[in-house]
């Protein structure tokens, strides 16, 4: 009984949905991220000038590229659908993000790119978990 307490094992059985509740909030919040840019064309233009003043190529090209690699990738983690590779994805965009943007600030300006960097490593190893689609069709190949 106290091993329980001390080390909380009981929780364990909810893991799959503390997975489920990560992806939710970080899809809506990738999706919300651009959701605007998506919207409108001015803001699109707008963030294509941010991302050519940060010092990367071709940010006419870039930016709306980025924009609907991050909205799929957050409508993907809301599904749970394709989440390894989706979460990798994310991983790699927001390293980016770190390296060409946020490496002048101080950490609390690293801060929300670095925790999608970390969100899309732990999901990129551990996967989407029970409550996906991607275990679904899994379970259903395997039937």
């Amino acid at each position: 009984m106290r091993r329980d307490f001390l080390f909380l094992d009981p929780l364990e059985r909810y893991a799959d949905v503390g997975l489920l509740l990560l992806r939710l909030v970080t899809g809506a919040f990738l999706v919300h991220g651009v959701i605007d840019n998506i919207a409108d064309g001015e803001r699109m233009q707008e963030f294509a000038s941010f991302l050519g003043a940060n010092g990367f190529p071709v940010p006419g090209l870039l930016a709306p590229l980025s924009v609907y690699l991050q909205f799929l990738c957050g409508a993907l983690l809301i599904l749970g659908l394709f989440a390894r590779w989706t979460a990798l994805i994310v991983a790699v965009h927001f390293i980016v993000a770190v390296v060409m943007v946020h490496w002048s600030q101080d950490f609390r300006g690293w801060w929300p790119a670095l925790v999608l960097v970390f969100i899309g490593l732990h999901i990129g190893f551990s996967g989407a978990g029970r409550l996906s689609l991607d275990r679904y069709l899994l379970n259903r190949r395997l039937a």
